[in-house]
């Protein structure tokens, strides 16, 4: 909670005027309690998780022959009921297991210094914050990855995800309830390592929500603006990855594909890049 009763206060301890971003945000979280504010998490999940895969939603099932080129499995198509069922199988491991953990993590959140304070962080202080918890994500995500597809760790708890040979927008966060808790680790470790402002903590998590949708869209859209990012994967990437299920031993990374190159994980795609390059899976 702020420790100022109104604008006047702010702008005095602050020794300036506030920009626009900051009286808005005094407006809001002056008189919610940090912990509220903590809680916020687990709505931005849900809310944007039943948002951004509509799109792809609408497209898969409109069976439009002029957007089915840029599916990449083309002759697997996923039903309404499909997509209804998986939808609300990940709204209810959100509930039943993201939000207490949610609730339990408050504590750990205080301790690593995620503040709710005045100032607000500036744009790039937001972005090199974002891009440090994308990389400590992607890196320890991948080896968390490779060991869920030893044996134990997919018969047990890995197969769950790949139910979905040709993922869709809402599969991307469908798991079993374990493997929420275990790659929620890596999430969490790059704002442990670099705390910010609660603002840049939302949108990380915002942001890596709508990054694995878009992997899981089972779409390679040639007009993509997630193409111009240096070492991306991308929905073909992690699609290839899906279609060949238990024995994949390729396309571990979750965002950027430099660690299945550095340790040799992405020949098996490379190899079939190089021999069905025109041909679809």
């Amino acid at each position: 909670m702020l420790p100022y009763q109104n604008l006047h206060q702010a702008e005095a301890a602050l020794g300036r005027e506030l920009t626009i971003a900051e009286k808005l945000w005094l407006n809001y979280s002056a008189n919610k309690p940090d912990y509220l504010l903590h809680y916020h998490n687990i709505l931005f999940l849900i809310l944007f998780y039943s948002i951004v895969p509509l799109p792809y939603m609408f497209i898969e099932l409109s069976r439009s022959k002029r957007i089915d080129k840029h599916k990449i499995q083309s002759k697997i198509k996923n039903s309404f009921q499909d997509m209804l069922k998986c939808y609300k199988d990940v709204v209810q491991t959100f509930i039943v297991v993201v939000g207490p953990l949610q609730v339990s993590s408050y504590p750990f959140i205080k301790l690593i210094g995620i503040r709710t304070s005045l100032s607000l962080p500036s744009g790039g202080e937001m972005f090199w914050q974002l891009l440090v918890y994308f990389l400590i994500e992607d890196y320890t995500g991948y080896w968390v990855h490779r060991l869920l597809h030893s044996n134990g760790g997919y018969e047990k708890i890995h197969h769950v995800h790949h139910e979905y040979s040709a993922p869709m927008g809402f599969a991307g966060p469908y798991a079993h309830w374990s493997e929420i808790l275990i790659l929620g680790m890596p999430a969490f470790l790059g704002p442990a390592v670099v705390p910010g402002h609660i603002t840049t903590y939302w949108l990380w998590f915002v942001l890596r929500q709508i990054e694995a949708i878009e992997t899981h869209s089972g779409y390679d859209f040639s007009w993509s603006p997630t193409r111009f990012i240096p070492f991306y994967g991308g929905a073909r990437y992690h699609d290839y990855h899906h279609y060949v299920g238990r024995h994949s031993q390729s396309n571990f990374a979750s965002v950027f594909t430099y660690c299945d190159y550095l340790y040799g994980t992405d020949k098996g795609y490379r190899y079939h890049k190089s021999i069905h390059r025109k041909v679809p899976l």
